[in-house]
């Protein structure tokens, strides 16, 4: 694989001198509860090893060690319905915060209003309700926000500019997750401005993958924009082998694909931003107000190209970007 660009992330923006030995015996025998943080995710935990990695550097970055001073309780879910269900289950823990991707942040906000919560979404925050502001989150929420959502234009051009013609491109959507309308209507704007024709196709479960993949061969598609979506994310490899079987040249939201062995993706990095939702998570464990960290936003793009899916498709691939 190719890294074509680097990345990184910026962000918006007297006690007495003597003790009694008396209290100084009871405060020893009253050591503070380690403090809990939720780690819950839509989608699954199956694969995602590095996002928890990368999250566990942050919070060492910021001088917590899981087991030693924090622990992590995980959770996951496909269903995007059920995330209420674990956010209760982490509040009757009384976590510290709780930490999520855009679904289950969105759920954890609509259950806590005092809990701290840090996302990492791949969507414009404000627009989605999570903050008030970029600079200014206020409330209990910040987070890091790479925009995946809106890459759509930038992503269609790569794809158009690798595979020049007017084939149709088909667009893999789960229609149960909560940004993929956001996503659809950032690609038909995209594609309208340059006389794209386009073919969305809705998969919900891992049983419609395949019956997706024979649709958009016979409707006569070209190439493959990967959509959005933990569900999706799950059957990476399933989604990538079903390119490679049928010959369509597929870019997708995240590196992950490509990493499974797809064509190529233009995403920030992902493991970046769980290390900074780390950093975050352990300020707040110090003592910081969410509503006080802005939200914090990439400024640099990774386009990954895997060359040798490129050269089984027998494509020139630009070094260009």
């Amino acid at each position: 694989m190719l890294d074509m660009k680097r990345r990184d992330f910026i962000a918006l923006g007297g006690s007495a001198p003597l003790l009694l030995a008396a209290k100084v015996r009871r405060a020893r025998g009253q050591q503070p509860a380690m403090p809990v943080v939720g780690f819950l995710r839509s989608g699954t935990l199956t694969g995602e090893a590095h996002r928890v990695t990368a999250f566990r550097q942050g919070l060492k970055d910021a001088g917590f060690v899981e087991g030693q001073n924090v622990a992590i309780e995980y959770r996951s879910e496909d269903q995007t319905d059920r995330l209420p269900l674990l956010v209760a289950d982490l509040l009757r823990r009384q976590v510290a915060l709780i930490v999520g991707n855009t679904p289950a942040a969105l759920a954890a906000k609509a259950a806590a209003t005092t809990v701290p919560i840090v996302f990492v979404a791949g969507v414009d925050p404000v627009r989605v309700g999570l903050v008030a502001s970029l600079n200014r989150p206020g409330g209990n929420v910040t987070g890091i926000s790479f925009i995946s959502v809106e890459l759509g234009a930038k992503r269609l051009g790569l794809l158009r500019e690798l595979l020049p013609g007017a084939a149709p491109i088909a667009v893999l959507v789960d229609p149960k997750y909560p940004l993929t309308e956001r996503f659809v209507s950032e690609l038909r704007a995209a594609a309208l401005a340059v006389g794209q024709h386009l073919i969305v196709l809705d998969v919900s479960s891992d049983r419609e993958i395949e019956t997706a993949f024979t649709t958009l061969v016979q409707r006569g598609a070209g190439a493959l924009v990967g959509g959005t979506g933990g569900l999706l994310l799950s059957q990476r490899e399933r989604v990538v082998a079903l390119a490679a079987r049928h010959r369509i040249p597929a870019i997708y939201v995240l590196r992950d694909y490509v990493d499974a062995g797809g064509l190529m993706s233009y995403a920030p990095s992902i493991p970046d931003a769980y290390r900074e939702a780390g950093i975050y998570a352990g300020r707040i464990l110090k003592g910081e107000k969410p509503g006080d960290l802005p939200v914090m936003l990439p400024t640099k793009f990774e386009f990954v190209i895997n060359l040798k899916t490129a050269k089984a498709l027998g494509l020139d691939v630009p070094l260009s970007h």
